[in-house]
């Protein structure tokens, strides 16, 4: 069975009501990045990291995975997919699909401040100051923050290099280190961006840009991928 790939973006979530972090409107516009998403932000004001991110849970229960997301679901009857996302949220897993690797984190777990590797699910959407892990310190939101390392880049870039097909859906390419992992894969393989903004594609040799929204895009290029598989 075929190995496809898919590296997902903000775009991808957008269509759930998800807000983004850079487009018109999304979060950034009511937060300051170095008040909300750092890691001298939380040490300065915990309260309003924490209230920040207790919003953005209580958005994620309003919120449903779209037709882009089931479509990739569908795209498993024929394919080994492996999910790799810049995405903090859970519509992956919700719609169905079996292999998700987390780039940046999941805004439904938790962890202590202190020790990584100690990891937690979150009840429900509010995380309070004073709930601490099992070593006593406070717990954190599970994500990465600007001017953290990624942990999962390697794991993402060696995941790359096996694919025989690499889908980008919903992401500008320009957030590293993630929008690195292109580089990875190996020459000759099929590669689709599907977005409708107008993005730099001239370092991806070969690659086909499918310019419409998730949803739409992902339905037709996941239909053509399915007829393809019967050949």
């Amino acid at each position: 069975m075929k190995r496809v790939v898919v590296l997902t973006g903000a775009g991808i979530s957008a269509e759930s009501g998800i807000k983004t972090f850079r487009d018109s409107g999304g979060l950034w516009e009511e937060y300051d990045i170095m008040d909300v998403a750092t890691p001298e932000a939380w040490e300065r004001n915990a309260e309003l990291v924490n209230e920040f991110y207790n919003q953005r849970r209580r958005q994620l229960l309003g919120a449903e995975p779209n037709k882009a997301h089931y479509a990739l679901v569908d795209l498993e009857k024929k394919y080994d997919v492996q999910v790799i996302t810049q995405n903090v949220d859970d519509l992956h897993e919700r719609a169905g699909s079996t292999n998700v690797m987390h780039l940046h984190g999941e805004l439904k777990k938790v962890r202590s401040s202190i020790d990584e590797s100690l990891i937690y699910e979150l009840e429900g959407w509010e995380l309070k100051l004073g709930d601490k892990c099992e070593k006593g310190s406070q717990l954190r939101p599970h994500v990465v923050w600007f001017g953290e390392q990624v942990p999962m880049i390697p794991a993402a870039a060696e995941l790359s290099n096996t694919a025989g097909i690499y889908i980008i859906i919903g992401t500008s390419l320009n957030v590293y280190p993630a929008a690195g992992l292109v580089s990875y894969v190996r020459p000759g393989t099929p590669v689709y961006l599907i977005d409708p903004g107008e993005i730099n594609v001239s370092h991806i040799p070969g690659v086909r840009h499918i310019r419409e929204m998730a949803g739409t895009g992902t339905r037709k290029l996941v239909d053509e991928l399915m007829e393809k598989s019967k050949e």
